[in-house]
């Protein structure tokens, strides 16, 4: 294909000989079995990934020392009997044919694991941004023990057939905490200026070379730029880079940031465009002659080809696209890049999930994702006439897979759009993304051949008289009416109104409820030009959280807006031109408004549930019908309905 010539161009790194220019970079999935060895699970998600063509696969980290471990869960190569189930993982990417190569890591104080156990490491007993406690500072010994663990770790990824191997000196974890002032403040060799605390990385690098020899490929993943204050450069970077290639690296895999960034930002939400990070990666390039990988939120091949062509980059690193649909450049390749459903960098299975649930990888609109051995790939043994009532992200996605999988789907939605909920969300800034994932979903669900029928609302009389032999209700919530006094004057709205362009905003505008809906409803608002805006929220803080990606840039511009936020407030009264809040502890304020929008959140509507129950129809609760959540659970619960048929 002419326009991607340049992703498509074949490169070889000593024995490594790569078909294309596209890297599946690491990412933690958690489906490795409690003792760190390879799961089926964890063979099953490999074999899907690499069908998406990329030429090279780099592993999650694997631990190369027991102190070195996230924890349960985390691939492990810290001893041979680890070897037999990495050769697995290499047998099955080889036969998807790609190469692998396996990450070595070691997490030093960024382990809440081994905090807790009281054997994490570091240069220095500084504690962890992330989780407040300390490590126990490294000792000469310590040192030494962990650069021959490296350099054992690489034979046994030899031994079990990988391509090459990668150093994770990346994100804050051990190599790059001895790099970073806000982890090494050692007096020794190993401390003080950038060469000092550059050494731990160049010796690690020599061991590894030692033991593997000249001709294995190596490749050093670093943060190019700490971004954090007072954290080191590229400019700094630029300066120690030439050492770790003359120390062994045959490839720079040129990423960014560090536990302790502002809003999580190695794994950049909307806001940021595709290939925003790659310009790093041309800084390296100006000062090594080996290879260097890009990243920074690639989802679109084009824009990965553009990359390469303006030598930004040797290679592209694409992670989350390649859960979001693992086919995109197969998509592309065909001339049917409208198939493809790209990432919408909303975090919430491939990060949230496991760091602040401790579950393993999911994909908020690719339900295949993780679940590779439960995902049905022959159609129904029985096709059946089925119903989904609701339009949103579970009922298109159980149309869709339902449909896929031979059954006779009819689906109705009462607005005349599809999309429910999520519709009026991606009119909110940075996420036009979400309407055209909606889109592109009920296109696949046509394709299935579902049928889509909108402006239907179907009663108790329609199922009643129907032949369903299954309905999937995902009719979504209703708004919850607070009670307060005043709710019902003229002035007051529910979000939905506003972010439709319903209703204009105001001069004076008051939004109840600081949860998703209501900071973006204020995002909107102040996109829209309005100056002075209120929001109150009865709890001390919003439920949106501010360390996540997304949580941090919302609260950013919210405050960066100018609008009054009022926590652990609640409202006593609505009145013509004014409301009354009543912060804790009784204080009375007056706000004047001359507009009120409502965003308290909304209750399942299960209305339906009892005519389905008196026909006596096989049915299942998907998304806000079932309890108001996130994308990722509508679209696991829609899927998962539509398997169990």
């Amino acid at each position: 294909m002419k326009e991607l010539q340049h992703l498509l161009q074949p490169l070889k790194i000593k024995s490594l000989e790569l078909k294309n220019r596209l890297v599946i970079p690491p990412m933690g999935t958690g489906l490795g079995n409690p003792d760190g060895t390879v799961s089926e699970a964890t063979l099953a998600y490999l074999g899907r990934r690499v069908q998406s063509g990329a030429a090279l696969y780099i592993s999650e980290v694997c631990a190369v020392h027991p102190w070195g471990s996230l924890g349960p869960g985390i691939l492990s190569v810290y001893d041979d009997s680890f070897v037999p189930g990495l050769t697995k993982m290499v047998e099955v990417v080889h036969a998807g044919g790609a190469k692998i190569a396996l990450q070595l890591h070691h997490a030093g104080r960024e382990s809440l694991f081994q905090l807790k156990q009281g054997t994490a490491v570091g240069p220095s007993p500084l504690p962890s941004y992330i989780y407040g406690m300390a490590p126990r500072e490294m000792t000469r010994e310590d040192i030494r023990e962990v650069i021959m663990a490296f350099g054992s770790a690489a034979v046994r990824a030899r031994i079990a057939g990988f391509d090459a191997v990668e150093l994770h000196g990346a994100h804050g974890y051990l190599l790059g905490q001895f790099l970073s002032l806000h982890s090494n403040q050692r007096s020794d060799d190993y401390g003080g200026d950038m060469k000092n605390r550059a050494r731990f990385i160049v010796e690690c690098l020599q061991e590894v070379r030692r033991q593997v020899g000249d001709d294995f490929p190596v490749s050093l993943r670093i943060s190019a730029a700490e971004v954090i204050k007072n954290g080191y450069t590229i400019a700094d970077m630029q300066k120690v880079v030439p050492w770790f290639v003359e120390a062994g690296a045959d490839i720079i895999h040129a990423s960014f940031g560090t536990h302790g960034s502002p809003g999580s930002i190695t794994q950049a939400p909307g806001e940021y465009p595709q290939g925003f990070n790659v310009g790093l990666a041309r800084k390296i390039k100006e000062v090594v002659g080996v290879p260097v990988i890009g990243v920074g939120r690639f989802s679109d091949p084009r824009v990965m080809d553009e990359a390469v062509a303006r030598g930004d980059a040797d290679l592209i690193a694409v992670g989350r696209q390649h859960l979001a649909d693992p086919d995109f450049l197969n998509n592309a390749l065909a001339g049917q890049p409208e198939k493809t459903l790209f990432c919408l960098a909303c975090n919430q299975g491939c990060i949230e999930r496991l760091i602040f649930e401790g579950k393993s990888v999911r994909c908020a609109i690719n339900p295949e994702t993780g679940q590779e051995l439960l995902y049905p790939t022959q159609p129904a043994a029985v096709s059946k006439r089925v119903w989904v009532i609701g339009g949103g992200p579970g009922g298109l996605t159980a149309a869709s897979e339902a449909a896929r999988l031979g059954h006779q789907v009819t689906l109705f939605e009462q607005q005349d759009q599809l999309g429910g909920q999520v519709r009026l969300a991606a009119r909110a800034p940075y996420k036009a993304a979400y309407g055209e994932w909606l889109d592109r979903l009920a296109a696949r669900a046509r394709e299935c051949g579902a049928a889509l029928k909108t402006g239907t609302r179907v009663t108790p009389e329609m199922i009643a008289a129907s032949d369903a032999e299954v309905i999937i209700l995902a009719s979504g919530g209703e708004n919850l009416d607070p009670d307060i006094e005043g709710v019902n004057l003229p002035h007051v709205y529910s979000a939905w109104e506003v972010l439709t362009g319903e209703v204009q905003p105001g001069q004076h505008i008051l939004v109840i409820g600081g949860g998703l809906v209501g900071m973006e409803t204020v995002d909107y608002l102040i996109s829209q030009g309005a100056a002075d805006i209120s929001l109150v929220e009865k709890q001390r803080r919003s439920p949106v959280q501010i360390f996540t990606s997304h949580g941090y840039q919302l609260h950013t511009r919210v405050r960066q807006g100018g609008c009054h936020l009022f926590w652990g407030t609640e409202i006593y009264a609505i009145e013509q031109d004014r409301a009354i809040l009543v912060q804790e502890g009784g204080t009375h304020i007056e706000v004047q408004t001359d507009q009120v929008i409502i965003a308290v959140g909304t209750r399942p509507n299960r209305t339906l549930v009892a005519a389905m129950e008196k026909k006596g129809i096989p049915h299942y609760l998907v998304g806000d019908a079932y309890q108001p959540r996130r994308i990722l659970e509508a679209v696991a619960e829609g899927a998962r309905a539509a398997w169990q048929i």
